[in-house]
């Protein structure tokens, strides 16, 4: 399928990222533009029912987490949600993000946990890894005080924040938890080799580059030895069983679209229940665009109809669950 019309036309005008990116720098620039873009490209989400800061103690000092609390009594199931931003750009205040997040609460009805990890150059892995399964640890710990259930907790991310919310499972596999019911993977960058034959075909064109991801992966990343580690590059781990259930989301024109594609293959193979949805169309990160594209809304229901699913499904109230692996 060729690229959605407005991408098409959007493309050609995008400027590139500066090479070399320095971090500090752009991240000046790099709310104010994006928040700007999202005003013209996607609806702001609707209204919960409280929004608040917290603080979690991590090792080295303290994150922030945002929680968004839905309309009706508790206790809801919970969602903990891991921005983009290639490891060192983006933030839990970024308006896309803060859409993303309200969108989720309220639409499948679950409390969400956006997670302000700490960012690359200047904290690279395992950093911003460490700090998002604290997160989640955070989450479980204080699952009273938040009004949610152990029993319903998800994980999800886009881009890099896909990377981190794998990796979290990975690690509360092999560290005893806390349960994660359920995966959420959104163009998720999974094998920091870049193996992927798409890493090539959609090198330059597209928005995202080869080379922009070749910069985010080399400030994340402390050398050659970091490339396979599992929890850098989920879809390099060498055993997968015994992983929460997952739904992976990947855009047609996008470097990292193989890899998504694949970590389903491997989780299939392992015995995880996983399914992959490949949105025609779209370029990384064009799932945000719900003002302008039809399809961007049909990515946002998709989000939403599946943690519903995943919900409906692990309550022992509803009687006739959906599949949500259908």
């Amino acid at each position: 399928m060729p690229l959605d019309p407005y991408l098409a036309d959007l493309l050609p005008g995008l400027t590139p990222l500066p090479d070399p990116l320095d971090f500090a720098t752009f991240r000046a620039l790099d709310r104010a533009d994006s928040d700007e873009m999202f005003a013209e490209v996607g609806e702001p989400g609707p209204e919960v029912r409280e929004r608040h800061l917290v603080t979690v103690p991590v090792a080295g000092g303290a994150i922030e987490a945002l929680v968004y609390v839905p309309p009706g009594p508790g206790p809801h199931p919970a969602h903990l949600f891991v921005h983009g931003g290639g490891w060192g750009l983006g933030s839990i205040h970024h308006a896309v993000v803060d859409a993303t997040c309200r969108e989720r609460c309220v639409g499948a009805g679950c409390v969400v946990v956006s997670v302000g990890y700490r960012k690359a150059p200047e904290h690279e892995f395992p950093v911003p890894l460490d700090d998002a399964f604290v997160a989640l640890r955070w989450l479980v710990d204080h699952a009273e005080a938040l009004a949610v259930r152990r029993d319903l907790v998800t994980i999800g991310g886009q881009s890099a924040g896909g990377n981190l919310a794998a990796a979290v499972a990975l690690r509360a596999r092999d560290e005893g938890g806390p349960a994660i019911a359920f995966q959420l993977l959104e163009i998720p960058a999974l094998d920091l080799t870049f193996a992927g034959a798409s890493v090539a075909t959609y090198a330059t064109g597209y928005g995202l580059t080869a080379r922009g991801m070749e910069q985010f992966r080399d400030a994340y990343v402390r050398g050659p030895d970091d490339l396979t580690h599992p929890y850098a590059s989920p879809l390099l781990a060498p055993d997968l069983t015994g992983l929460p259930p997952a739904h992976v989301m990947v855009a047609e024109f996008d470097v990292l679209r193989d890899e998504g594609e694949a970590y389903v293959r491997r989780l299939n193979e392992a015995g995880v229940p996983a399914t992959l949805a490949m949105h025609a169309g779209h370029i990384h990160g064009s799932g945000s665009y719900t003002a302008v594209m039809a399809s961007a809304r049909a990515w946002r229901d998709e989000v939403i109809d599946t943690l519903k699913a995943v919900h409906e499904r692990l309550d022992p109230a509803d009687r006739n669950p959906p599949d949500f692996a259908r």
